[in-house]
């Protein structure tokens, strides 16, 4: 196949060229004048099961011929030569032995990381461990580096080394992953050196950013009839710029500073590495142009000496399209209709890139076209329906049922999926109405029990809820396996439901579950290893290990539209290409942060820098921007800031911009006209029909519809905000209770009411217990029965401490000047001539020596003003009103000598309603001429008429439309039938 050199052989495929393809065409080239079983003696070895998948593909679409051999890089050690090597450790197992021992370390240190960290030190040591093993870095390089101006930090990264340390002295017994894949390699190139293996060896698509690939590499390359075909060789890059890639420490980004290295390594020079096939470029003169924009930054002065000698830009660009979008919302939905243009016209269009929140916005856009993209990357697992089930289940072992944890399962589509699940639904709808009416936060198994004994059919339901919900949590350690069988149990428990002949419903079904399921078997397999975990532990290692299994339906996608990463850009080709997320830390992305050693140590060490990634990136760019027809996308902002251009992008747009002699600013400009036509066209489908805003609204409904009852507490709403009251009580619109009671302003005024109700019932019945003492005591009693919060039940406490001896000293004048003789007394008092009722109640209400009431208001807010009260707040004035009229039950009609509100805030005070200013009669006056003029026909119910702040907000500014006017707006009435 190849003839004879004293050199190793290695092939480049330029940039842009669809890389499965040329190989087969190269492969099928070279094998010209040999005999058809000859092909069958070829050995090609490729990185990626994708792209043997496609070189398979490839081969069946064109004429019949034998089929090389296509290995896998990790599917060498089948070989019978290598089965003395033990079979490599299961990740998971390898990490749960390191949970056990970091969990141990953090035990004796608990300084050094928090516990909710453990699958994630885990992981994390594992892959420096890996990183170890495949770069060929023993322990001692490790503890050798010189560290004498590092900071504290290394002091503690070193006892985690030393646990690291356990695994390595002994991977050549119980080997990873990486470290078998390292041991293969070695064996099998002194193997190879020894008997060279006669047939043609090629190994395709590497680019040697492994050291364990960079020893294949070059053992493959020194056979006999071995190759390397490198993807993406820069072919247009002179020699000086070569030379400027031999530092890693300031070459490593450049996109072939790898290749640069095999060089290096097997003692070739770039001009040795030859075509692999007489196939051009898509756009030869793009290739030469992104190679100068893409210059290692030492030597970007070439700029000025080669930028004047490219020529043919405007050729280079016709088929590059510039999208620099308002945001990625513009992004997604000018990408998504190019998409769909590619759909209608029979086109293979691909996006790449490493920006997940992108393509999730990508893939929504094309839904209204329903357009399912070939996602490459999948969905998560962890955020699939059993999933997302699954995570829910493991909660329920270290948390408090909640209502919100109760309903959140119940609602899921996989609980009581076994059978009757219209009763289940039934059953939920029901639960849900009953507890966010009755406030309860932590539902307990025998109210659930006594609810559903309530409702008809629902005995058997009640007793599954109670039974598989309740009571779940878990105190204390026990071995991962018994809580991996616990969980599962329960998870087909809720899954299956109240029938018991249901199986497991539907958990297991489909192909997430069958994924879910794949990943809990290999849970089971290594949970031996996992040693004791508390139940929060477990949840974040269950969550852990199912956030690296993914779902994907290779059936239900377009063929044609494409998503792919970055890495899945090398093996495949389309006939447009869409770069997208050009931006700063999306691509390339960031490096991820390493909690164990610097960037200088890894160089001494000899281990991969951050760069490294970014280098990759760099020629993933390289290799997709030489595509024929190429869009390069970008969002100007971020949901909450500017973003920094890609340096890609800076790159090309500096060096077009300087080219103004060679028609780059010309060329550049049309780039972006293309783009900005797409971004008009994108505005343009979301550009809606103008809609009036809404006037500011003043229902005026029939007389017959009007309230006849209101409260005292609402006539302040009647005056403030009447539209609240037409809303309550003409159209019957109450605001949902919460499905989780919080510890809110209402439930703190009702807590601190019971408190002082109880405390003055006890002072009346024994003066002696008039003392802050018994009234602490109180609230301690009333807010562990009420208050299920921690937090705010110590808050609230320390909000009583402190105005505890205050309210006291004003309780034992008020004691004086009178007797108490009602708490939340009731009052109702009619006015005949209106058909109107007034009704409220009383928080207390004392009789003076003379006979005279006194009405008490407990505030926990601040007390209204007294001219709030004479405008606005009528509350204490009306319930002194009606008193006077004989209005509150078994209490007669007595004058009211005051009326005062007791402020029970921070800074407590008590405020008088100003009776002398306005006498009873007065007041009540006033109430039947407002009362009277909202039973007029003439009478709106205006929006905000008069709320204390444009700010304070109404249960019912959304049924009003309140934003598209504002209360500068004159309300417009509307006649209601």
């Amino acid at each position: 196949m190849f003839d004879p050199t004293d050199k190793p052989r290695i092939f480049g495929v330029a940039p842009g060229i669809d890389f499965p393809k040329a190989l087969w065409d190269g492969v099928l080239s070279r094998m010209q004048g040999h005999p058809p079983e000859a092909l069958a003696r070829v050995q090609i070895i490729v990185n990626t099961q994708r792209m043997a998948r496609r070189l398979r593909q490839i081969a069946d679409s064109g004429p019949a011929t034998l089929m090389p051999r296509i290995d896998l890089l990790t599917s060498l050690g089948r070989d019978i030569a290598h089965r003395d090597i033990p079979r490599a450790v299961h990740p998971l197992r390898r990490r749960f032995e390191l949970i056990q021992l970091i969990s141990r370390l953090l035990d004796q240190q608990p300084d050094l990381a928090a516990r909710s960290s453990l699958f994630d030190l885990a992981d994390s040591l594992a892959g420096l461990m890996d990183e170890m093993s495949g770069e060929g870095v023993s322990p001692d390089v490790i503890e050798a580096l010189d560290i004498s101006d590092q900071s504290g930090h290394w002091e503690r990264a070193q006892a985690f080394f030393g646990i690291a340390r356990t695994f390595l002295d002994t991977a050549d017994q119980a080997p990873d992953s990486e470290t078998r894949q390292r041991l293969i390699v070695e064996r099998l190139a002194e193997d190879w050196a020894a008997n060279p293996p006669q047939h043609p060896v090629i190994l395709a698509g590497s680019t040697g950013s492994r050291g364990t690939t960079m020893l294949l590499m070059e053992a493959v390359a020194k056979l006999p009839q071995g190759a390397l075909v490198l993807p993406g060789y820069d072919f247009d890059m002179p020699q000086r710029v070569w030379s400027a890639l031999g530092d890693a420490l300031t070459a490593e980004d450049h996109p072939q500073y790898r290749f640069r290295k095999i060089v290096d390594t097997l003692d070739l020079q770039p001009a040795d590495i030859t075509p692999w096939t007489e196939e051009l470029a898509p756009c030869p003169a793009r290739n030469e142009l992104i190679s100068l924009a893409l210059r290692p930054a030492p030597v970007t002065d070439q700029w000025r000496r080669e930028g004047p000698n490219l020529r043919g830009l405007d050729q280079a660009t016709e088929q590059m399209t510039l999208i620099e979008a308002p945001s990625m919302r513009d992004e997604a939905l000018a990408i998504a209709m190019r998409l769909r243009q590619a759909a209608e016209d029979g086109q293979t269009a691909a996006l790449i890139t490493p920006d997940r929140m992108l393509t999730r916005q990508v893939t929504a856009a094309l839904d209204r076209w329903d357009i399912l993209p070939d996602d490459s990357a999948g969905t998560p697992l962890q955020l699939s329906p059993p999933g997302r089930f699954l995570r829910h289940v493991a909660a329920l072992f270290h948390r408090p049922l909640t209502s919100e944890a109760l309903l959140t399962l119940l609602k899921h589509p996989l609980t009581h999926s076994g059978a009757d699940r219209n009763h289940h639904l039934r059953y939920t709808r029901e639960l849900e109405l009953h507890l966010r009416r009755k406030g309860i936060t932590f539902p307990e198994a025998s109210y659930l029990r006594q609810w559903a004994s309530t409702i008809d059919g629902a005995v058997a339901w009640g007793e599954w809820l109670a039974a598989a919900f309740c009571d779940q949590e878990s105190i204390g350690t026990a071995p991962v396996g018994d809580r991996l069988a616990h969980h599962l149990t329960l998870a087909e428990t809720l899954s299956r439901g109240s029938r018991i002949d249901a199986g497991s419903g539907g958990l297991w079904e489909e192909k997430a579950g069958r994924e879910a399921i794949k990943i809990v078997a290999e849970l089971q397999e290594n949970a031996g290893h996992a040693g004791d975990v508390d139940a929060s532990d477990y949840a974040d290692l269950f969550g852990a290990v199912l956030a690296r299994g993914e779902v994907r339906d290779r059936d239900a996608p377009h063929p044609h539209i494409l998503i792919w990463g970055t890495l899945e850009a090398r093996v495949q080709g389309a006939d447009l290409t869409i770069l997208g997320g050009l931006n700063e830390g999306s691509w390339p992305e960031s490096p991820s942060p390493d909690p164990w050693l610097n960037r200088k140590m890894r160089h001494d060490a000899g281990l991969l820098l951050p760069e490294r990634r970014i280098g990759l990136s760099a020629h993933d760019f390289q290799q997709a921007v030489g595509a024929k027809e190429v869009w390069l996308t970008r969002s100007i902002r971020s949901d909450d800031a500017e973003t920094v251009p890609s340096r890609w992008i800076n790159r090309l747009v500096n060096l077009l911009d300087g080219l103004q002699d060679q028609g780059g600013q010309a060329a550049l400009a049309d780039m972006r006209a293309r783009g900005a036509h797409w971004l008009d066209r994108a505005k343009a489908l979301e550009t809606v029909q103008p809609v009036p805003a809404a006037k500011r609204p003043s229902p005026r409904p029939p007389l017959s519809a009007r309230p006849n009852r209101l409260s005292v507490t609402e006539i302040k709403k009647l005056i403030r905000d009447p539209y609240a009251i037409y809303a309550r009580h003409c159209l019957r619109l109450r605001p949902m209770d919460p499905l989780m009671r919080t510890p809110d302003a209402l439930l703190r005024g009702i807590v601190i009411h019971e408190v002082l109700e109880v405390f003055i019932k006890d002072v009346s019945a024994d003066r002696s217990k008039l003392t802050p003492e018994h009234l602490l005591e109180i609230s301690e009693t009333v807010l562990a029965q009420n208050v299920p919060w921690p937090t705010a039940r110590a808050l609230w406490k320390a909000r009583i401490e402190r105005i505890a001896d205050r309210f006291v000293s004003d309780e034992i004048f008020r004691q004086d000047r009178g007797k108490p003789i009602g708490f939340e007394t009731r009052a109702e008092t009619a006015i005949s001539a209106l058909g109107f009722t007034l009704v409220g109640a009383a928080d207390r209400i004392d009789r003076k020596e003379n006979g005279d009431l006194v009405l008490y208001d407990y505030k926990t807010g601040t007390p209204p003003s007294p001219a709030e009260q004479r405008y606005f707040d009528k509350q204490l004035l009306l319930e002194a009103a009606m008193a006077e009229k004989g209005g509150f039950d078994q209490i007669d009609p007595a004058e009211v000598a005051e009326a005062i509100y007791i402020g029970l805030s921070n800074n407590p005070k008590n405020v008088l309603a100003p009776l002398a200013e306005m006498p009873t009669a007065q007041v009540w006056a006033e109430f039947e001429q407002l009362i009277s003029r909202y039973l007029d026909a003439e009478q709106g119910f205006t929006s905000r008429r008069a709320l204390r702040k444009d700010t304070d907000r109404s249960d019912y500014d959304q049924l009003a439309r309140f934003g598209e006017w504002d209360v500068t707006e004159e309300a417009t009435p509307e006649e209601l039938t």
